[in-house]
């Protein structure tokens, strides 16, 4: 009987180290996969857009790809031009590290976002139309797009608000959104901040070689 005791005894160390071993190799698994640290937040809907050429864009054209979205309007002198220039920053990066990814900016005013007006405003921060498209379209569906979507806020004001304390007619979130191969959202980064950029590019960069 005591023998019997002896190699259950065996049996079950030897399963609790398989068990151990096979658990660190899980853990360090997980640390080096860059999904593990990048939940999934939300998946990007189905959208109809138009392009700085009048063309019809939806969300299958990105299907396949990595991409980073953010929001902007044309006439704002707020935020919106330092997020362009960030936005600029990440597609010299990009195009430095030879690293398929795409870039999207998409209008929250479309009432004056013409295709014409996005296709001077992404000219003007030097957008390569091959990386960096600009989108605009019927403002029902952008608000649906960007608040049920992509899950960011946006607001509009009244001139006599906006005059009150000097700000925008239009309110909306600085973040850039990073999309994986599948429309999933992986993370938010504030595109005002130069260190969450960063930590964007590396997320990026991750999932890119995967």
């Amino acid at each position: 009987m005591s023998d019997r005791r002896a190699e259950q005894r065996i049996w079950l160390a030897l399963a609790a180290f398989i068990l151990i071993i096979l658990g660190l190799g899980v853990v360090s698994l997980l640390r080096d996969d860059p999904d593990s640290r990048l939940p999934v937040l939300a998946t990007v809907p189905d959208f109809a857009l138009i392009g700085t050429d009048g063309e019809k864009v939806s969300r299958s054209d990105f299907d396949g790809g990595l991409w980073v979205a953010d929001f902007i309007f044309t006439q704002c002198a707020g935020v919106c031009p330092v997020l362009s220039a960030r936005m600029a920053e990440i597609q010299k990066q990009l195009d430095d590290g030879g690293i398929d990814a795409k870039l999207v900016s998409i209008s929250v005013d479309p009432a004056r976002d013409s295709p014409q007006a996005m296709r001077a405003y992404s000219e003007r921060f030097g957008a390569d139309p091959e990386r960096w498209r600009f989108l605009t379209g019927d403002r029902a569906a952008l608000h649906q797009l960007i608040g049920k979507g992509f899950q960011l806020a946006i607001a509009e004001r009244s001139p006599e608000e906006a005059e009150a304390d000097g700000g925008e007619l239009i309110t909306h979130s600085d973040r850039f959104v990073l999309v994986d191969r599948n429309s999933r959202i992986r993370g938010y980064y504030h595109g005002t901040d130069r260190e969450s950029v960063a930590q964007l590019v590396e997320d990026l960069t991750s999932l890119a070689e995967r």
